[in-house]
C-alpha cells in the first residue's frame, strides 16, 4: 500500500514538474468588458486576442506560449484595482490595458508592485507615466499633445468661436479638456463656459440652456462616446447650432448610434487611421472575416502584445524587468500601428494626433474621416 502511495506522490509531482516546465505566460487584457463603454474593451480584447494568436503560431514568446487571461474592470477604478490584484494572484506576467486613464492609474500601482507589466492602448494622461514606474508603457499619444493639436485647430479654424469646455470630471476627459484649454488660452482664446458634467447623465437641458445663453458656437468636449452622443443630438433638437470637437474618446462607431445625424460635423483628435496601413491590409481582413472591424483601439492593443513579444526575444528573456528594460533600449519594434520607440517614461517617441470630421462614408455610414 505504501508503495503504492509513494508511486502516486511521484506521479503527481513529475506532472507538476512537466506542467511548470511548459507553462504558459500568462497575459491579462483588461479594460470595460461590460457597461457602457463595452465597445472599447472589445477593442482592447479582440486585438490582444488575435496577437496572441498570431504569436503563438509564430512560436510565442522565445518558444513559450501566451494565454490570455480576461479581467473586466467596467471602467470603475475600484474594480480595476481588484482586476489588478487577481492578475497578480494568478500569475500574470504583462497586461494590455486598462482603457481609462483613471483605472489605469491605480491599477498600475498594484502591477509595479507585484513585477508586472503594462502597456495600455488607450490611457493617455499625463500621469499614467510620470510617476516613476518601471511598469508602465502606452503605445498612444499623451493628452498633453493632443490637446495641444485640438487647440491649434480650433484656434486656426474657428478664430472667432466662442467656445464651451465640457468635461466629464475623469482623469482622462477633464485632463484632456485642461490642456485643449491651456493651448486655447496661450492662443488667446478665453472660453466662455467650463463646466463639468457626471458620467451616466442622461438630460443635458440644463448644460444646453447655459450654453446658449453663452452664445456658445463651438463645444469642446473632455470624455467618452456615450455622453457626447447625447449631447450632440440634445444640443441639435435645442436648437443649438454648434458642432462638437472631442478626443480619442469618442472613437466609436457607437456614437453615431447614439447621436443619430446630428453626428454630421462632430470633430475629434485622434492618431492616423492604422487600418489604412498597407502594412496591415492583411491583418485588418483577418479581423472583418471574423465579424468584427478592427477600429480605434483595436490595434493598438494588438500592437502592446507586438511590442512585448518583441523585447522579451530582444532581452532572451521573458521577466517584465528584463522586458521592460528591453522596449526602453531596443526599439524601434515593428507593429501593426507602425515601428515604435519608447523613451525612458514608456511613452512612445513618435507625434500621434491628427484632425478628424463625422460624416457619411460611400457605404451611407457615419465614421470619422482625416481632414489634416
Amino acid at each position: 500500500m505504501k508503495k503504492i502511495l509513494l508511486s502516486a506522490v511521484a506521479l503527481t509531482a513529475m506532472v507538476a514538474f512537466s506542467g511548470n516546465a511548459s507553462a504558459d505566460i500568462l497575459v491579462g487584457v483588461a479594460g470595460p468588458l461590460t457597461g457602457p463603454n463595452a465597445a472599447f474593451g472589445a477593442q482592447l480584447q479582440k486585438g490582444a486576442e488575435q496577437a496572441a494568436a498570431d504569436i503563438n503560431a509564430a512560436g510565442g514568446i522565445n518558444g513559450e506560449k501566451i494565454k490570455i487571461v480576461l479581467g473586466d474592470d467596467v471602467s470603475d477604478a475600484k474594480q480595476g484595482v481588484s482586476v489588478a490584484n487577481k492578475f497578480a494572484a494568478d500569475g500574470v506576467k504583462f497586461v494590455v490595458g486598462h482603457f481609462n486613464s483613471g483605472v489605469s492609474i491605480p491599477a498600475s500601482e498594484v502591477y509595479a508592485e507585484n513585477g508586472i507589466l503594462q502597456i495600455t492602448p488607450a490611457s493617455t494622461n499625463p500621469k499614467f507615466t510620470e510617476r516613476g514606474l518601471w511598469n508602465t508603457f502606452r503605445t498612444c499619444g499623451r493628452d498633453d499633445q493632443q490637446g495641444a493639436v485640438a487647440g491649434k485647430y480650433i484656434s486656426e479654424k474657428f478664430k472667432d468661436a466662442k467656445v464651451a469646455i465640457v468635461h466629464d470630471k475623469t482623469p482622462y476627459g477633464q485632463g484632456l479638456a485642461d490642456e485643449t484649454k491651456k493651448a486655447l488660452n496661450a492662443a488667446g482664446v478665453t472660453e466662455v463656459i467650463y463646466e463639468g458634467i457626471t458620467p451616466g447623465e442622461k438630460d443635458y437641458s440644463a448644460l444646453i440652456a447655459k450654453m446658449k445663453q453663452a452664445g456658445t458656437t463651438l463645444i469642446y468636449f473632455g470624455g467618452l462616446h456615450t455622453e457626447a452622443g447625447l449631447i450632440i443630438r440634445q444640443a441639435a433638437d435645442q436648437g443649438l447650432k454648434a458642432p462638437l470637437f472631442s478626443g480619442d474618446g469618442i472613437v466609436s462607431n457607437e456614437l453615431a448610434s447614439i447621436a443619430g445625424d446630428a453626428v454630421a460635423g462632430t470633430y475629434n483628435t485622434f492618431a492616423p487611421d492604422p487600418r489604412t496601413r498597407p502594412e496591415s491590409k492583411d491583418l485588418v481582413e483577418t479581423f472583418r472575416k471574423a465579424g468584427f472591424e478592427p477600429e480605434a483601439y483595436t490595434l493598438y492593443s494588438y500592437s502592446g502584445l507586438q511590442v512585448i513579444a518583441e523585447a522579451a526575444k530582444a532581452a532572451g528573456s521573458s521577466d517584465p524587468e528584463a522586458v521592460a528594460k528591453a522596449m526602453k533600449e531596443k526599439g524601434p519594434f515593428k507593429t501593426a500601428i507602425g515601428d515604435l520607440s519608447f523613451d525612458a517614461k514608456g511613452d512612445i517617441t513618435r507625434p500621434d494626433y491628427i484632425t478628424y470630421q463625422w460624416k457619411k462614408g460611400d457605404d451611407g455610414k457615419y465614421n470619422y474621416f482625416p481632414i489634416d
